[in-house]
């Protein structure tokens, strides 16, 4: 920039511009190089510049830190460039840091996510547009009256393209008047990528304990300051609109809002709701939108354009201009743990950015994390209670299927009681949802001969059968091959047998009984991706569909008004691991399932196949007694010092050889220091030892809540075997998966 950034973008200087100054760049390493101020360039901590790296030109941010005096910026490498937008806020730069110090990531590596729309930097070029100066043209037609009564009536300057749509004429008849001189030629600034809500669009549609929330919710917002709520309100009881007034009011005093939410890509009926309290839709950002749209979003978020941002977990890193809210949607989903470079859960995250930001957030979920709920008894966080439903609206009656006692036919994996459940809801024109999680066909595929089975050759994991692809595919790596006719040990054709359902089997099994249903299938792997989802789950909602045959991506929040049976298939699915928190998950997945029948009022019920009916979990869901649940669970958790009541971080050492990655393991099992309050378990292979060709080991430390848990991990990999050939460490605090 050939000017003073405070000129540009308002009073964002920190301190006094140096010759030598710090830059942080997207490498592994533990913090910025320093680089020369060439003469005539301005920077100040937090712009964006590019920068010499090795042989190759980097984008990086200017960062905090003294000035090295001993450096000569003769000797220096000099800043390549200074890019032409706002710098990062000391807000931002600071929450950039505390996150790479809690979760040991490089700062670069956490910077990076905060820029990640390269082609933003700049601002975008100006439009060409049309203004209209008066005069007629030597001949009118219909076509041309019709243009220039719309550019007399609206006298603001129009895009070619703008105005040719708006008067129903083709192109070459603008291009005829332009030639005429009727219109004169102008440069406008680029279009908004989404138009400014207006808080004030429509009332609220809120009443009774839903009216009480809201205003609770709005006056932590209006008293400004860090405060952390969280709304628990059983499924369909009328959350949404409750934030969304915490929102309003947010608009109302000019600050900017970020809502994540875990499958933002496939929740087209929220953004809609969205519009139709605020006039406009939220902008999105997820990992789905073209590069175009995210660079407009990024651009739009920085500069205050844009003032709601509804998108996934990456989306806390957006710098905004004046973030002044966070609300997290379903904040219980595991979505919000990202496990990838950088690994951190983003709703722990969030509370962190709105303490140092100074401003509320608004957690949200019908069934929360038992974090929050310790959060929320030890009054750390306000808790706001939806107990009943939206209007006349009652929750489903949840009953349990014991298999043992009504099993399912023969080769068959629907219990007597779900199908006459099913036939009744046919009958009465209504829809019938079955929730498996558990992708594909049959998740093992063996040869009754001989007794083979058909295992990832790079993972240690069992192929799954796709039938509607036909394909055996691995859902660690991607591994996939056509599904075979014969055994490969044994050579016998037509005798290898799927084991074990998936949601393409139980498709099967409801076309046996019910061929004349409309029937559908949803899940994540299917061809067609998220455009294919979103059609799906509109066609749902309008009743174009009987029955519902669909993985974890069924219990994301959507709202089926014809939904009036739910069918658990196997609700112990999720407790056959080793998972500490498998109980919890288990409870919420099935809760948000179930809650997706009669949020319209209509009679509805909930069928749990189980073999395990006297499970906690499952008296708890049945019961509607959550709160005995987490009270058992909670015990439980302080009993084990499991979080929150303690602190757990996994290593995974990976490397080419099993004895390699075994080695460096111990190695620094035995460099662990001996610290009171904080043990090291293992090193084990990892319940997943093979993946994708790298064999693992893990270990687990385990520490007491206000142990240092940073600062004995450093300790460790520092006193530990250096990392040589193969070898790779995947450090995760607060690990969310034990696989």
């Amino acid at each position: 920039m050939d000017t003073d950034s405070s000129d540009l973008f308002g009073p964002l200087l920190d301190k006094p511009v140096a010759a030598v100054v710090p830059v942080l760049v997207p490498l592994p390493v533990p913090g910025p190089y320093s680089y020369a101020v060439p003469e005539g360039l301005t920077v100040v901590p937090g712009s964006v510049v590019q920068v010499p790296v090795g042989p190759r030109q980097m984008i990086g941010v200017v960062w905090d830190g003294a000035d090295d005096s001993t450096l000569d910026p003769k000797k220096l490498r000099p800043i390549t460039l200074a890019f032409d937008c706002p710098p990062l806020s000391k807000e931002m730069r600071d929450f950039v840091d505390w996150v790479s110090a809690y979760t040991l990531s490089p700062p670069g590596f956490v910077a990076r996510m905060a820029i990640r729309a390269p082609a933003a930097l700049d601002p975008e070029p100006m439009v060409e547009g049309l203004r209209f100066i008066g005069g007629e043209p030597s001949r009118l037609t219909p076509a041309r009256t019709r243009v220039l009564d719309l550019a007399k009536e609206q006298e603001a300057p129009w895009t070619r393209s703008g105005l040719a749509h708006a008067a129903g004429v083709s192109l070459s008849v603008v291009d005829g008047l332009i030639k005429q001189g009727v219109f004169d030629t102008i440069f406008l600034p680029p279009p908004p990528v989404v138009a400014r809500p207006d808080p004030e669009y429509t009332a609220p549609r809120i009443e009774g304990p839903q009216k009480g929330a809201a205003e609770e919710i709005v006056a932590s917002v209006s008293a400004g300051g860090f405060a952390a709520s969280l709304i628990d309100g059983v499924t369909g009881s009328g959350k949404t609109e409750v934030y969304f007034e915490a929102i309003a009011q947010a608009l109302r005093q000019d600050k900017q809002v970020l809502i994540l939410l875990p499958e933002i890509a496939l929740t087209s009926s929220f953004l809609d709701r969205f519009e139709q309290r605020f006039g406009a839709k939220p902008a999105e950002w997820h990992s789905d939108l073209s590069p175009r749209i995210r660079e407009k979003v990024w651009r739009g978020v920085v500069t205050g354009e844009v003032r709601v941002v509804a998108g996934a977990r990456s989306a806390l890193f957006l710098p905004f201009e004046d973030l002044g809210l966070i609300v997290i949607d379903e904040e219980h989903d595991p979505a919000y743990k990202q496990e990838d470079r950088v690994f951190y859960n983003a709703r722990d995250m969030a509370v962190v950015r709105a303490r140092i930001g100074d401003f509320p957030i608004v957690l949200v979920s019908a069934t929360p994390s038992v974090e929050s709920q310790v959060n929320g008894l030890s009054g750390r966080y306000t808790t706001v209670h939806l107990p009943t439903r939206f209007g006349d609206a009652a929750l489903p009656d949840l009953h349990l299927v014991d298999m043992r006692r009504h099993p399912p036919e023969r080769g068959g994996f629907l219990s007597p009681i779900l199908l006459r459940g099913m036939k009744k809801a046919l009958e009465r024109g209504e829809q019938s949802l079955l929730f498996l999680n558990r992708r594909g066909y049959a998740p093992l595929t063996l040869c009754r001969v001989c007794g083979h089975r058909f295992q990832c050759p790079q993972c240690s994991s069992w192929l799954v059968e796709h039938r509607f692809r036909n394909q055996i595919q691995c859902h660690q790596c991607g591994y996939h091959e056509h599904t075979p006719e014969a055994c490969p040990e044994c050579g016998t054709f037509d005798h290898l047998v799927a084991c074990g359902p998936g949601v393409e089997r139980i498709a099967e099994e409801v076309e046996k009984h019910f061929p004349e249903a409309r029937t559908i299938v949803m899940s994540s792997d299917l061809l067609g991706g998220v455009k294919r989802l979103r059609m799906e789950l509109d066609a749902i909602a309008k009743g174009d569909v009987d029955i519902v045959i669909g993985t974890q991506l069924v219990a994301k929040g959507h709202n089926f008004p014809l939904m009036t049976l739910v069918g658990i298939v196997d609700a112990d699915l999720g407790l056959s691991n080793g998972d500490p928190r498998a109980a919890e998950r288990t409870f919420q997945l099935l809760s948000q399932v179930t809650g997706r029948a009669g949020r319209t009022g209509l009679k509805s019920h909930g069928l749990i196949q189980t073999f395990q009916p006297q499970h906690p979990v499952m008296q708890a869901i049945v019961s509607g007694d959550a709160g005995a649940f987490y009270e058992r669970e909670i015990a439980e958790r302080e009993k084990a010092i499991l979080p929150p009541f303690g602190r757990l971080a996994s290593l995974i050492v990976s490397a080419d050889t099993r004895a390699d990655a075994e080695t460096h393991a111990r190695g620094l099992r035995a460099a662990a220091p001996r610290v009171t309050g904080i043990s090291v378990l293992g090193p084990a292979e990892a319940p997943l030892a093979l993946v994708r060709g790298r064999h693992r080991f893990r270990l687990l430390v385990h520490g007491r809540r206000n142990s240092d848990m940073q600062a004995f991990l450093k300790a460790m990999m520092s006193a530990g075997p250096k990392v040589r050939g193969t070898v790779q460490i995947q450090l995760d605090i607060d690990p969310q998966s034990f696989l």
